[in-house]
């Protein structure tokens, strides 16, 4: 039987809380509505995804020791995925708190994540860590990571391929510079502007990135086309559905995934599409169910 893959990742792994007001909001005011939990983090939401099409993974986090922390560790376990995560006794887990309107637009948001801008870089120091890099076949990470963690890892992991998750607009410069290090990075448009620092059109972000150094990437748009480009060229997906933000954590994993297999980009997208689309209506999904959703995902097109 062939070995599969195995990657390492790198990053956040936290609590999500997401609060929807019913009906109109009403600012310093009690709002009615709901509340729903779950585990995220970009490179935990990928991974889990990569995991499911195959990979072996191990997850590399730090979190506090309440609570918040036992779910977190009760997920990991989950999802298959060895934990090489450490805790912090008198630190709170971090965690993403969202507050949304009836129609989804969002209120306000809390990110409690000090906690990896305080550790993160110097776990990236342990021997455990350095030994899991060389038995990975690639490391995943996020720009959870503060820059001079990340300048670590990618020199760490000379030779392997790594892979990065941008985040969000505000944490994407802090892969500036690392983008020549990077076999790829997966960002939405908002992210890739700030990572490149100018608005563009789509072939220019894409001419932009390359310019930064960067080899390959893969860039969403809300409904718009999933952009994808490496050294063989530059193409469009168009998804049959929106790739949201968990969505698109999903994306990169199972694209990661069939990379790893040895697929070429425009295949391996198509994977990742078709994962991004399961990943808004379930949490899981079977080798069956995700051949019919691919199924729906059109081929790639060259850009002009």
């Amino acid at each position: 039987m062939m070995k599969s893959p195995t990657i390492l990742a790198v990053g956040g792994a936290y609590v999500e809380r997401r609060g929807q007001v019913s009906g109109a909001f009403v600012p310093a005011a009690s709002n009615p509505g709901t509340m729903r939990e779950e585990v995220g983090g970009a490179v935990f939401n990928a991974l889990r995804c990569a995991v499911r099409r195959g990979v072996s993974g191990s997850l590399l986090s730090v979190r506090g020791g309440d609570v918040l922390a036992d779910t977190l560790s009760r997920a990991i376990a989950a999802a298959g995925i060895a934990d090489l995560s450490v805790v912090f006794l008198d630190r709170t887990t971090p965690s993403n708190t969202v507050l949304i309107d009836g129609d989804g637009a969002l209120i306000a948001g809390l990110a409690d994540m000090a906690l990896y801008d305080l550790a993160l870089a110097k776990q990236i120091r342990r021997a455990k860590v350095r030994e899991a890099i060389g038995t990975a076949d690639a490391v995943l990470c996020d720009a959870n990571l503060p820059p001079t963690a990340l300048e670590r890892l990618v020199t760490l992991a000379a030779g392997k391929p790594v892979f990065g998750l941008a985040v969000s607009p505000d944490k994407a410069a802090r892969l500036t510079p690392v983008l020549g290090s990077l076999a790829m990075v997966f960002m939405d448009r908002r992210e890739a502007i700030a990572a490149v620092g100018i608005d563009a059109a789509e072939q220019d972000v894409i001419d932009c990135l390359r310019r930064a150094g960067l080899k390959g990437g893969v860039v969403t748009a809300d409904d718009g086309p999933v952009l994808g480009f490496d050294e063989a060229g530059a193409f469009s997906i168009l998804p049959p559905k929106k790739v949201t933000d968990g969505a698109a954590d999903a994306l990169a994993g199972a694209t990661v995934a069939a990379l790893l297999r040895g697929l070429t980009l425009r295949t391996a997208l198509r994977d990742g599409v078709a994962a991004a689309m399961l990943a808004v209506e379930s949490a899981t999904f079977t080798s069956a169910i995700f051949a019919e959703a691919l199924a729906f995902v059109p081929e790639a097109r060259d850009l002009a």
